[in-house]
């Protein structure tokens, strides 16, 4: 045998080697199973459903059309308020499979006149609305018939550290179940909206349209979080996104099924967050965070427990208040009649006083399209010092939005009567086609024309 064929021989017998050793992969690689979700998704994937809604909404289309003057001008009928035809979906989670209950957000099934369930093996039911809550934009909704096979397991949102994985699940731009992983970003996110209760888990977990209403769960497939909302530009995911802590859904979905609503107390206190200058005004410790007392309603719970005009509220039941989002939540997740320990800094001291929570005006209750059809979009509430009625907030392109009212107008008469609340704002308004309002607007006073 020459050197070359004996050097060939060699590198075959190599090659033939390597090959040998690659084909037969060791067992400790071949029998070790890959890490996966899917045993826990296989699981949770039957409690979370898709929701589809259909129903009307009054559209009054140009608001120049309504204007009697561009009416007789250019002898344009008075057509009045028309509707139109909407459908829209969702996603939802089973809470009680043997009651039909499943929790979605309020505004899944906003002015929805019809709601078809879609379960995992793609079978329908009819649903109906159990209560909403508009202000944690919670609702829970209860199947006409038929039963749904399982129901998820609810978790203890207050265990959940930044950095936990999380999984998302739901139906994004009608995708059925789709599920997207992440981790929770951040904790006790507020602000997307002010007039609500928020207490938001911030998620890089992808969530898009459709994804609304759908579960948030941890790695044991407990549930979390109930995605509600997304930071966007475009409409879709970039990585910011917003669930609802289980615990406050718990809450507001026990008050829901037990009374068809929340019935929140309240405290009687205007207040807002603290700012350095104000904490230097007051005299307090420099690092003090809280809410500042800047009224207090006569005859209220707070007033009863001697809180104060410029106490700095700083805890609720021993939980530290950052600010007034804070204790708004803490307050509004409370039930009439509950004793509550508020900590607080009066002259720069540290003090604590208990109250009793109170119930709220029956008023408050009072929908601003039932007032007149031109507030329909409005949210309307009892200004705490019973100087009127405040608009806490106003849809976009709604009649109230058309007519000219703002957030944080205070309407404080109505067709030259003074009211100090919503019923006495009813009362003067019933059975005008036309009512002129007074509005207060920080520091100037306007009429506005509602038809």
């Amino acid at each position: 045998m020459t050197k070359t064929s004996y050097r060939a021989g060699l590198a075959l017998a190599a090659l033939l080697a390597i090959t040998t050793s690659v084909l037969a992969a060791p067992p400790v690689i071949t029998d070790t199973p890959m890490p996966s979700l899917a045993p826990m998704v296989k699981k949770v994937g039957p409690t979370v459903v898709s929701i589809a809604t259909s129903g009307t909404i009054k559209d009054r289309g140009n608001p120049l059309l309504d204007d009697p003057f561009f009416r007789r001008f250019f002898g344009t009928p008075d057509l009045g308020p028309r509707e139109r035809k909407f459908q829209s979906a969702g996603s939802g989670v089973v809470v009680d499979a043997a009651n039909g209950y499943i929790i979605t957000n309020a505004h899944v099934i906003e002015n929805a006149s019809e709601i078809t369930v879609t379960a995992q093996d793609d079978h329908q039911f009819k649903a109906e609305v159990v209560g909403a809550d508009e202000g944690s934009d919670i609702a829970v909704l209860k199947l006409k018939q038929g039963k749904l096979p399982a129901a998820i397991t609810l978790g203890d949102s207050s265990k959940l550290e930044v950095g936990d994985f999380v999984v998302a699940i739901g139906n994004p731009f009608g995708l059925q179940h789709t599920v997207t992983s992440g981790i929770v970003s951040a904790l006790g996110r507020v602000g997307l909206n002010p007039e609500n209760y928020e207490d938001f888990i911030q998620t890089d977990a992808s969530i898009n349209p459709g994804n609304s209403g759908g579960a948030l769960v941890n790695l044991r497939g407990e549930l979390v979080g109930i995605n509600s909302a997304i930071l966007s530009r475009t409409g879709g995911s970039i990585g910011i996104g917003f669930a609802i802590p289980v615990n406050m859904v718990k809450n507001v979905m026990d008050q829901l099924i037990k009374y068809g609503e929340v019935k929140r107390g309240l405290l009687g206190v205007n207040i807002s967050t603290l700012t350095p200058d104000v904490v230097q005004a007051v005299g307090a410790p420099a690092d003090t965070q809280g809410a500042l007392v800047m009224q207090v309603s006569s005859g209220s719970a707070a007033d009863k427990a001697g809180i104060r005009v410029n106490d700095i509220i700083t805890s609720v039941n021993g939980e530290p208040v950052k600010g007034a989002p804070e204790l708004k939540r803490a307050i509004g997740l409370l039930h009439i009649g509950d004793r509550v320990d508020v900590g607080l800094v009066r002259d720069g001291k540290p003090r604590k006083v208990t109250a009793v929570i109170a119930e709220g005006s029956a008023s408050q209750t009072i929908a601003a399209a039932d007032i007149h059809e031109g507030l329909d979009g409005a949210r309307l509430e009892d200004a705490d010092d019973s100087g009127g009625v405040v608009v806490r907030g106003i849809e976009p392109g709604s009649p109230a939005s058309q007519v000219g009212l703002r957030t944080n107008d205070v309407i404080v008469g109505v067709n030259r009567t003074r009211v100090a609340n919503l019923k006495q704002l009813k009362e003067a308004s019933a059975g005008s086609e036309t009512i002129v309002l007074n509005v207060r607007r920080d520091n100037a006073s306007l009429s506005i024309v509602v038809r």
